[in-house]
């Protein structure tokens, strides 16, 4: 997902700006998302997010939610607009990203998506849901810490559900999860990509 001007994980991505649009079609809702190089999957909606937001279970009508990796924000605007009552942070470390998901926000009415960076994050945020393509090219111990930090603001009740491709190390990352003292279920799987919710045991 990174080329010779960059990754999609830098802070400051070095492709030089092409802004374009991409439209998000879910049986609930279309959206309209603005969004640019230098940012994971800026050409179209992922399939692995799409199917996320497809099959994952329903979300409590309302609760703090959070997007990890939330990108130009196809999975934070839908959470958001399905669950207006719930906060919506949606945190990147990608600068590009970030403000392209808060113009999407604005842009769809939004007024429950707080886009941040990691390091400018509540330090007690407690977590009721946290949905997320996670950013696996980042490495496998930086992935392990970053979900880690993550999983430990669930609340008792809280829920995480990830997708990642089977080629990208889904089931070893379900292995993982469970390694560490959490409940890790695949809830369902196409072409490749699974889907697992992860909560306390």
């Amino acid at each position: 997902m990174g080329d010779a001007a960059g990754h999609y994980f830098d802070a400051d991505p070095t492709a030089p700006s092409a802004p374009r649009t991409v439209r998000l079609d879910l049986p609930d809702r279309s959206l309209v998302l603005r969004t640019d190089r230098g940012v994971f999957s800026g050409e179209r909606v992922d399939p692995a997010t799409k199917l996320l937001l497809l099959e994952a279970p329903d979300p409590p009508e309302e609760g703090v939610f959070v997007d990890v990796g939330c990108g130009y924000g196809p999975i934070a605007c839908t959470l958001a607009a399905r669950r207006p009552r719930a906060v919506v942070w949606a945190v990147d470390v990608n600068r590009r990203a970030l403000e392209l998901c808060r113009a999407n926000a604005e842009d769809l009415g939004l007024d429950n998506v707080r886009t941040t960076g990691v390091d400018e994050l509540p330090a007690h945020l407690a977590v009721d849901l946290l949905w997320s393509n996670p950013p696996i090219r980042i490495g496998k111990a930086a992935l392990h810490e970053l979900l880690s930090a993550w999983l430990q603001r669930l609340t008792p009740a809280g829920r995480a559900v990830f997708v990642v491709h089977k080629h990208l190390g889904s089931d070893s990352l379900q292995r993982w999860f469970a390694e560490q003292g959490w409940a890790a279920t695949r809830l369902t799987s196409r072409d490749g990509n699974r889907l697992l919710e992860v909560h306390r045991r």
